[in-house]
């Protein structure tokens, strides 16, 4: 295996016939076959050989490699127990991984982060489906896990809206909820054809570098907050907060916008994170 990457077509096709594997559509399975885009990867999330390496979804193990040639261990977490032989084959030669089977959204990744990397934090690197992306950056971003970064390869539309600005279409509730624990970037944008079976969409490799502190509001007011001016986007943040049924009272956040110094006629769209910040101080109690 050593001299046989898993790179090609043909070397990917030749690996699964011989262990009888078909793909799922029901978990979203896309695998890479383009070395330079996993090279890519690898680079921009920085891997170094004192990284310890969480990978969701390593599927015949063409990206899991690159990670084990560079990073000090890898814990590669993979649902679909079919590939069990496929990646005792394809990772024979890489004494630095450890394939875990589960789902990633119920396993206790606390324990297994404890258990498996001596205590250090750890780099998430994944080529996500495009069916769970949310829910799985969710939890890693949520459990107050030990990361230093997550490197993913997400639905070009879906990276786009993470690092979206204000008064654009693509800026939203997930804008704001990744940006409050993350620090989101585009590493680079992967065309639909680098991959088998072939996507019917292009993808984008985002990285988020997770805050060491959080900013400093009431957590639960900040994202009730987002969800309602989101939820009517078009009107403005007083209606949108009103009709959403967090304040009926209009005064009531007619005042609060002003001690935040936002004027009372933006809408949701209209402010920046800081923003929501400041008005989740001045209305703690949602």
């Amino acid at each position: 295996m050593e001299n046989k990457r898993l790179y090609s077509p043909s070397q990917v096709r030749e690996v699964l016939d011989r262990h009888g594997f078909t793909f799922s559509k029901g978990l979203g399975q896309n695998f890479l076959i383009d070395g330079n885009i996993v090279r890519k990867i690898v680079k921009s999330a920085d891997i170094t050989k004192d990284d310890y390496v969480i990978e969701i979804g390593p599927g015949m193990g063409t990206l899991t490699e690159e990670l084990a040639l560079n990073a000090k261990k890898v814990i590669a977490i993979e649902i679909d127990e079919r590939l069990r032989p496929v990646l005792a084959e394809t990772l024979e030669p890489y004494d630095n991984v450890d394939v875990v089977y589960g789902d990633v959204l119920k396993l206790p990744l606390k324990e297994i982060i404890e258990d498996k990397c001596e205590g250090q934090s750890v780099k998430v690197v994944a080529n996500l489906p495009y069916y769970v992306t949310t829910p799985i950056i969710g939890r890693l971003i949520e459990e107050d896990l030990p990361l230093q970064s997550i490197s993913v390869m997400v639905q070009k539309e879906v990276a786009d809206r993470m690092v979206a600005k204000p008064h654009t279409k693509d800026y939203g509730s997930l804008t704001l909820f990744v940006g409050f624990y993350t620090e989101p970037q585009i590493m680079m944008k992967v065309p639909k054809t680098v991959f088998m079976p072939q996507p019917k969409i292009d993808s984008s490799v985002i990285k988020l570098n997770v805050r060491k502190e959080l900013p400093d509001t009431n957590r639960d007011s900040y994202f009730k907050l987002v969800r309602a001016a989101f939820s009517k986007r078009r009107k403005t943040l007083i209606n949108a907060l009103s009709t959403y049924g967090l304040l009926a009272d209009k005064e009531a956040i007619r005042e609060a916008l002003k001690r935040a110094g936002i004027e009372e006629s933006v809408r949701g769209e209209d402010l920046e994170m800081d923003d929501y910040v400041r008005l989740a101080r001045e209305l703690p109690n949602l």
